[in-house]
């Protein structure tokens, strides 16, 4: 189904550029490669009807949670803040990720 590799990786900041959420920005959650989709935080907000649980302590009702936005609906924003769509080039012996828009090249987000 991934026609091309998937760019855009997990703790990225990304802008959507299509659909009812236009114009957000958000941190992404996971990566679902073989879809092609992104979970990302804020954006398509859907509510969701919870079941009470004991066990789980959770208490039911209607819940808002982000629902999975397709990759092409997306855009990089880099350090400066411009959408920007993303290339890859060696720099000494690493690869690394670089806005074509700029020409900088993106730093790696440190893993929580």
């Amino acid at each position: 189904m991934a026609a091309s590799k998937i760019k855009i990786k997990r703790n990225d900041v990304v802008a959507v550029i299509a659909g009812k959420d236009k114009g957000k920005q958000g941190r992404v959650l996971r990566v679902i490669a073989d879809k092609d989709r992104l979970l990302v935080e804020g954006v398509m907000m859907i509510k969701k009807h919870v079941k009470p649980n004991p066990q789980k302590n959770i208490q039911g009702g209607i819940a808002e949670q982000e629902a999975t936005i397709h990759i092409s609906n997306v855009m990089l924003v880099d350090g400066e803040g411009n959408k920007t769509r993303i290339g890859t080039r060696i720099e000494g012996d690493k690869k690394v990720r670089f806005s074509k828009a700029s020409g900088n090249a993106i730093p790696e987000k440190k893993k929580k």
